[in-house]
């Protein structure tokens, strides 16, 4: 079973229409040891095949619009945070203390770019605030990297030790994430089918999530991904962030291109939570697994106060196992799944091309919220829909084909590449890669500044 094949499945879709995905192979487009090309060209035709299925269903008509998957395009959305400008500047994407360091036997790679994150990193490691960097590992070298891992992990920062493929495989959470499916995705309840307003065929382009509220509870790049991606089809969201946990600006203009941005103090105001969660279609969330649970945000909790809700979660590690409650990043769960082993050498570990795990989990996502939606409408029932970021990587390295290497030439990012005036400055970014016949070919407007907006839907 191809890439493409295998992630339709996943989601549920009609075999059948896989048929309508063409794909433009280009040689030498996210190159590396692992087959991280077909995935994230399957992760791309997955979602772009789900848009179309949805919009066929709402302009009513049995004929699902055909799909174009380029290499050249999937290659440079998958490297977004890379290629964006702001006024001509590209941003950092890694801050001194997000790195690998030699520990006493082998290696840890921690992850420090929010402020609260580094400030937990150096109290565990019994540093004051302001350490540099050459004394972070100096404290690292000294001792075991699995010693280094819980002692950080166990004062709330982020350290994950090297272990190899095979060292993960055999790991308690490893054998956890292995037993899931790819998408975990289901019914919460028996609720009447939600009637999506039909789409006029002849009004271009076709926008499949036109008129659904989503509202955007996530951080950092899988979940904002998946949001940026419904916001390009139509979507009006909404993104929701606590007013103390202000988003890394260069990653907020990242993946803010078609959403609104404001703050919510979920303890405080919860009653404009509510009023918006009444006329919500879907909720996305990012947060490690149970943290919103207290507000009532968990998706049985949702969808018992608004029935027909679909609900999507992401996180790192799975929601299951000895490490569900663990927060993560892409480049953490690259160290302990084996893939960082898997791509360096002897002297050093190594890492994707693009941060994978991040943007293919978040197409995914977006997809499973769409093929929600498109099964909601035939026969009702609040969904959820369930991904992490290990269970991506386990797809990576162990069931996924690295198929042929050919294709046309890849001549750079340029082609993908589009430029506009936005209130945070003028930005270079890269267009979506999800393309199907009659669709948008680009957002409806740039991001904003982060919480700039009223908590209202428009």
């Amino acid at each position: 079973m191809t890439a493409i094949k295998y992630a339709w499945s996943a989601l549920g879709g009609d075999p059948s229409l896989s048929a309508r995905i063409t794909t433009v192979a280009r040689a030498g487009t996210l190159q590396a040891h692992l087959p991280v090309r077909p995935l994230a060209r399957a992760c791309v035709g997955a979602c772009a095949l789900a848009a179309a299925e949805l919009g066929a269903r709402r302009i009513g008509t049995a004929e699902v619009p055909t799909v174009l998957v380029d290499d050249g395009a999937v290659a440079t959305a998958f490297t977004s945070e890379r290629q964006l400008l702001v006024d001509g500047r590209a941003p950092v994407p890694f801050a001194p203390l997000s790195r690998f360091w030699r520990a006493a036997d082998g290696w840890v790679r921690t992850h420090a770019n929010y402020p609260h994150h580094r400030a937990r990193l150096l109290a565990a490691l019994g540093l004051p605030d302001g350490a540099s960097a050459e004394e972070a590992g100096a404290r690292i070298a000294g001792r075991p990297a699995l010693e280094v891992e819980d002692a950080v992990y166990g004062a709330g920062g982020l350290a994950v030790a090297l272990r190899s493929p095979e060292e993960w495989a055999a790991h308690e959470q490893g054998l956890e994430v292995a037993a899931r499916p790819l998408v975990e995705r289901g019914r919460l309840d028996a609720a009447h089918a939600r009637v999506l307003p039909p789409l006029d065929a002849d009004v271009s382009p076709l926008l499949p999530a036109a008129g659904l509220r989503v509202l955007d509870l996530t951080r950092v790049l899988a979940g904002p991904v998946a949001t940026r991606t419904l916001a390009l089809l139509g979507a009006d969201v909404l993104r929701l962030d606590a007013p103390w946990l202000p988003e890394l600006p260069d990653q907020h203009a990242d993946t803010g291109f078609g959403k609104r941005s404001a703050t919510l103090d979920l303890t405080t105001d919860r009653a404009a939570f509510e009023e918006l969660l009444a006329s919500a279609d879907v909720v996305v969330t990012g947060y490690r697994p149970g943290a919103l649970d207290r507000f009532g945000l968990s998706p049985e909790a949702l969808a018992e106060r608004r029935p027909g809700l679909v609900v999507a979660q992401v996180s790192a590690w799975g929601g299951y196992g000895p490490w569900g409650g663990r927060r993560g990043f892409d480049s953490l769960v690259q160290v302990a799944t084996g893939i960082a082993k898997a791509e360096g050498s002897a002297e050093r570990p190594g890492a994707l091309p693009a941060q994978a795990l991040d943007h293919g989990t978040g197409y995914l996502l977006a997809a499973g919220v769409l093929r929600a939606l498109t099964e909601q409408s035939y026969d009702g029932g609040s969904r959820f829909v369930r991904l992490a970021l290990a269970r991506t990587a386990r797809w990576l390295t162990a069931e996924t084909e690295a198929g042929p290497e050919g294709g046309e030439p890849y001549e750079g990012p340029d082609a993908w590449l589009a430029e506009t005036d936005s209130a945070l400055g003028r930005l270079r970014y890269a267009r979506s890669p999800v393309s199907f016949a009659g669709g948008p070919a680009d957002w409806a407007r740039p991001p904003v500044p982060w919480g700039s907006d009223p908590a209202k839907w428009a």
